[in-house]
């Protein structure tokens, strides 16, 4: 199994995808209008293989816009990538560090929460 796409709900499609392509370099994948006043957004993350799907009044998918928390995007650098995000006009928190883990906080425009985290060499990861 493999975990390749995750939904993301937002109240205004067009609004979260300036956001996610403009603001923090995600890929425009696939934006199709089905019918029925549905749209499928999928965007993937600079070097991810998962992707995410903004969507708004899909069947089946019935959380409302900016109730999603926590998802965490992986960063190899997070004091370089929190400067991009500034940069680009992302309000980021402050680096946090958890027991050697880094991480950083953000929301979208509707208010679903975004983690950085920063995993360095050595810091806390068990015996393969």
């Amino acid at each position: 199994m493999r975990l390749e796409l995750v939904p993301v709900p937002v109240a205004d499609v067009d609004r979260a995808l300036a956001f996610y392509v403009d603001l923090l370099g995600f890929h425009l994948d696939h934006d199709v209008q089905p019918g029925n006043g549905a749209r499928v957004t999928q965007l993937t993350p600079p070097g991810s293989a998962c992707s995410i799907v903004l969507y708004k009044d899909l069947p089946g998918l019935d959380l409302p816009a900016g109730t999603l928390r926590g998802l965490h995007l992986v960063v190899a650098d997070i004091h370089k990538s929190r400067e991009i995000l500034l940069a680009r006009g992302v309000e980021v928190g402050g680096v946090d560090d958890m027991g050697g883990i880094l991480y950083v906080a953000f929301a979208d425009p509707d208010g679903n929460t975004w983690l950085l985290q920063e995993i360095p060499a050595g810091a806390g990861r068990p015996d393969a």
